[in-house]
């Protein structure tokens, strides 16, 4: 089932007196569980896509159909809800709240979705075990270590359920070590059903999906299923 359809997306921006064509007519589906990654050089336009993938920006032009619903055209605040409800981020930074536990920003979220305190705690219990951080709930980040607090922000990406888990670099601040534990990480959660879009310039991080989408100057360059894993499958 088609998760993601994108048709003749452009992304221009204005620098001065010059239009920069960055997205440059960009036409992609993606189904219902798949495990995609996103690769490119600097400038491809990646990191403008997946901006627009996880809804943080509108296309210059085209379509974007998210689950059935058209957020080309979104508002600021619908974005926002469809981010929180469809979409759950993971970034190279972390980007967890310093002095709150790791319990508290796993189910942030979740206060905007509009749970109540115990659906949120509950939630955020299941999750932290799930990516096996049973024992540290009550840890701060400055507690954990790099792969903890990846972990940590893996569990706030699943926690409202979403449809797509979007991840930006996910191991481009870990060592090599740490990078295979999150990355057998997100094999898992892909087995469990979900739908993960994986952005990276790395080629040993972009194996582990099993389909490859390479951009190059505004435009899809490649897009093939990833043969090592589909021959093991």
């Amino acid at each position: 089932m088609s998760l993601i359809n994108i048709t003749d997306i452009k992304r221009d921006f204005v620098l001065g007196n010059e239009i920069i064509n960055v997205l440059k007519g960009i036409n992609l589906n993606i189904n219902k569980g798949e495990y995609v990654a996103l690769m490119g050089p600097s400038g491809s336009g990646k990191s403008t896509l997946m901006n627009l993938l996880g809804c943080l920006d509108t296309p210059t032009s085209g379509q974007y159909i998210l689950n059935g619903n058209d957020v080309s055209q979104m508002t600021d605040d619908s974005l926002a809800e469809i981010r929180n409800k469809e979409i759950g981020f993971v970034f190279q930074t972390f980007n967890l709240l310093p002095r709150t536990t790791a319990l508290d920003n796993v189910a942030l979220p979740m206060i905007y979705a509009g749970y109540s305190k115990s659906e949120r705690t509950a939630r955020a219990i299941e999750v932290l075990k799930q990516v096996g951080l049973g024992d540290r709930m009550d840890h701060e980040p400055n507690q954990l270590s790099g792969g903890q607090r990846q972990r940590v922000a893996v569990a706030r990406a699943l926690v409202n359920k979403p449809s797509i888990i979007l991840a930006d670099e996910p191991t481009g601040n870990l060592d090599s070590k740490t990078s295979i534990e999150i990355m057998n990480l997100f094999n898992e959660i892909h087995a469990n059903g979900n739908t993960v879009i994986l952005v990276t310039h790395e080629e040993d991080i972009a194996a582990y999906a099993h389909r490859i989408i390479r951009l190059r100057d505004g435009l899809v360059e490649s897009d093939n299923m990833n043969k090592e894993i589909t021959l093991h499958k």
